[in-house]
């Protein structure tokens, strides 16, 4: 392991994201300091080039560790056994174990071997666009910070439909306590075997229903939190009227000057280009003139260090979101596209 250190931030990340990832670390080290403590945590195996970028940076580190990976992959095996339904749907559409193992090596933040006392978590695919001392402050006082406005979509995070769900949470913390789990910030140990096996045993009272399948690790992150009564901040609800910032890519009304977004005036934390498929980025940067909410932004980021190789477009750029082409539908429609 490696020698703790007060205040660190952690990404989840392998050579798939690896663009995102380059594009994420640059961010931090013009935004957040070029010394700011950083571990990358593998999501698997393939990871080769992200050990050669961290071997780059002197402030990087990488967690692969199987020893904390098996306890706390152990610990989300017996979260969607104790589901009515998770793993039998899983194991129909071929997925091992259950949906997504690599996303829950996140909670190593919270193991008391990590290597953070405090931490920020950030998705791989985001940009910090100011320093992050103000959150890390934030953890003085709670022990779970986020920046985010989720609250208004709880669809993402619970089983709205479950008849469990308002008899486990009331719906004025519904409305006030959920979070997205691409930011959060928090303090290692929070959740000790002990809690563990006790969020556990009231899953299976029932309470695994309320869970949300599509985002496993989203949901029961929200579910643990919300469970053990973790003392929590959100700044989009504290904040002054008019300082709060959005953070998703989704927001087409952000400003972006001098490679920093803002909205409406105020500097944001972090842009998030939720919804955005790594494939795309990888196309990006492969050349393919495919067009995406702050892209430009993104490319600045990723090749800040070698912008001899950020990619020339020639053609008529192409929304990421275009649909296929009459070829191509009728490719699909006949079958000719099966691998």
């Amino acid at each position: 392991m490696n020698k703790t250190m007060k205040n660190g931030i952690y990404t989840l990340a392998n050579d798939y994201v690896y663009n995102q990832l380059v594009a994420l670390l640059n961010s931090i080290e013009i935004n957040a300091g070029e010394n700011v403590p950083v571990c990358v945590i593998a999501y698997n195996d393939q990871i080769d080039k992200v050990q050669a970028e961290i071997a780059k940076r002197p402030n990087v580190t990488l967690l692969n560790d199987p020893e904390i990976f098996a306890r706390w992959e152990e610990f989300s095996l017996k979260v969607w056994e104790s589901h009515p339904t998770a793993i039998q749907n899983w194991q129909k559409k071929g997925i091992k174990k259950f949906y997504r193992v690599g996303e829950n090596r996140r909670y190593c933040a919270f193991d008391p071997e990590s290597n953070f006392e405090k931490f920020i978590y950030l998705d791989a695919d985001t940009l910090v666009m100011q320093p992050l001392d103000f959150v890390f402050a934030q953890l003085d006082h709670y022990d779970f910070v986020v920046y985010d406005f989720q609250y208004k979509d709880p669809s993402h995070i619970y089983n709205l439909s479950s008849p469990k769900l308002l008899e486990t949470f009331s719906q004025e913390r519904i409305n006030s306590e959920i979070f997205c789990s691409g930011f959060y910030a928090s303090n290692r140990g929070v959740f000790p075997p002990a809690q563990r096996d006790w969020i556990i045993s009231e899953l299976n009272t029932g309470e695994s229903d309320i869970l949300y399948m599509s985002a496993p690790n989203q949901s029961v992150l929200n579910y643990m939190r919300m469970k053990n009564n973790v003392s929590f901040y959100n700044f989009a609800l504290n904040l002054p009227t008019g300082k709060a910032t959005g953070c998703s890519v989704s927001s087409p009304h952000f400003e972006v000057k001098n490679n920093l977004v803002y909205d409406g005036g105020n500097l944001l934390t972090y842009l998030h280009y939720i919804g955005l498929s790594s494939k795309i980025f990888n196309q990006v940067c492969a050349g393919e003139n495919i067009d995406f909410p702050y892209r430009d932004l993104f490319l600045h980021y990723r090749y800040l260090h070698e912008p001899e190789q950020r990619p020339k477009f020639t053609t008529k750029p192409k929304a990421y979101d275009a649909p296929p082409s009459l070829g191509t539908r009728i490719i699909r429609k006949l079958g000719l596209n099966k691998k």
